[in-house]
């Protein structure tokens, strides 16, 4: 309750209205003596006033931070405030003042003063209502361990009416997390809790906090291996394989390791292999390794080889001649096309013949681990040199470099 007086000495003014008594002939109260409100917000400050039987109230109005024996402004001509206040009183002596786009140069002490038709009797309701102006912002730690907890809490520095606080990460409104009073509770954090969290307060969700980033420390996830050649790897070619992965902080360790091997094979986050052999052949893995741990992906390398052709040939006639010209006429039945035989034997059923003899004798080609190629249109390739030829009725053995020409094998005896 404060209290209304006309004018005796200032210093009893000022301490029958601080004490809020006027006896019985008039009074003002506030709803409230202290109000908190957001920056940017709209605030309502309300109260009721009786005055002494006889006068006639002429107008009413809103001060500041009234000083004793110093005649008020009326905040509705006060530049600052001219385009932002509103005044109303009704017949029930109500009263009640808007403000709105509260700043925070507001922070004073805002008053209802009553003119009557006496010249001495003025009155204003002292102290009045404190206006404190406050910002929302986001207390965390800026950093967290994955598992670990985390409180995040939206703080003002006054205490708002009933509020009800609303969380957002990435700008959008949080509602699977626990949100007790102003605290948002991360339980069991995981690198997913990595965002920009801001919070603001129900009905006025436009006056939202300063977001505020929130970074999870965290082992390797997601690795991946890939291989990078220019196209099947054979032996002879290159090849390149590539870590990646994900971590905070980003991972700086890539190691790189062959099954079977006691040590590493290479480090870095690509490991290169020059001139690929079929000793290259097999499981290789990467092991991605931050401050807060490791893990590794596996990738299998495949070297496809060209093996040995043996020719097994048994002649039933006896060879005149220390030399003699052999050549071997394929012929293939069925379409030409690429053959990859692996992991077992072909024998197939060849003639030719021997020049000047011109005999006509039968052999069997057994390839192992050997590709052929029968590319249309153009000759036969096989990707081996070395053929081994013995014959019984010869009694010998020889290996020798064989010619390969579209549809001819020859070699000299």
């Amino acid at each position: 309750m404060r209290s209304l007086r006309t004018a005796p000495p200032l210093p009893l003014v000022f301490l029958l209205m601080t004490a809020g008594a006027f006896g019985a002939e008039g009074s003002v109260k506030y709803n409230q003596q202290e109000i908190c409100a957001l920056k940017g917000s709209t605030v309502f400050m309300n109260g009721t006033f009786t005055h002494p039987e006889g006068l006639t109230v002429t107008k009413t109005f809103w001060v500041i931070d009234p000083i004793p024996g110093v005649e008020p402004t009326d905040l509705s001509k006060d530049p600052d405030y001219s385009s932002r206040v509103g005044f109303l009183t009704d017949e029930q002596k109500r009263f009640s003042l808007k403000l709105s786009d509260v700043m925070k140069k507001d922070e004073h002490w805002f008053c209802f003063r009553i003119i009557t038709n006496e010249e001495k009797a003025r009155w204003t309701g002292v102290p009045g209502v404190q206006l404190r102006v406050t910002e929302l912002h986001v207390e965390a730690p800026e950093e967290v361990t994955e598992g670990q907890t985390a409180d995040l809490t939206c703080k003002t520095t006054c205490s708002l009416t009933d509020p009800k606080f609303i969380w957002y990460k990435n700008g959008r409104p949080l509602t699977t997390k626990t949100i007790k009073n102003n605290q948002l509770h991360l339980q069991t954090v995981s690198s997913e809790d990595t965002g920009s969290y801001s919070c603001a307060v129900g009905g006025s969700q436009h006056l939202s906090s300063t977001a505020h980033s929130l970074r999870v420390r965290y082992p390797p996830k997601r690795v991946s291996v890939s291989i990078c050649s220019s196209g099947e790897i054979v032996e002879g070619s290159s090849v390149t394989l590539t870590c990646s992965s994900d971590g905070n902080p980003p991972v700086n360790i890539y190691t790189w390791f062959k099954e079977g091997g006691t040590s590493s094979v290479g480090s870095g986050h690509s490991y290169s292999i020059i001139s690929i052999t079929a000793d290259h052949t097999g499981l290789y893995y990467c092991v991605a390794q931050n401050d807060h741990g490791a893990l590794n992906r596996t990738v299998m390398v495949t070297v496809k080889t060209c093996g040995s052709v043996v020719l097994y040939v048994v002649v039933g006639v006896s060879l005149c001649g220390n030399a003699a010209l052999l050549t071997v006429v394929f012929w293939r039945r069925g379409k030409r096309q690429k053959r990859n035989l692996e992991e077992r034997d072909d024998e197939s059923l060849y003639t030719f013949s021997t020049h000047p003899l011109s005999r006509t004798l039968t052999l069997k080609l057994r390839t192992t681990h050997t590709q052929l190629f029968s590319p249309q249109p153009g000759p036969l390739m096989m990707c081996t040199t070395h053929l081994q030829l013995f014959s019984p009725a010869l009694l010998m053995t020889r290996t020798q470099l064989w010619t390969l020409s579209p549809g001819l094998l020859s070699t000299t005896l």
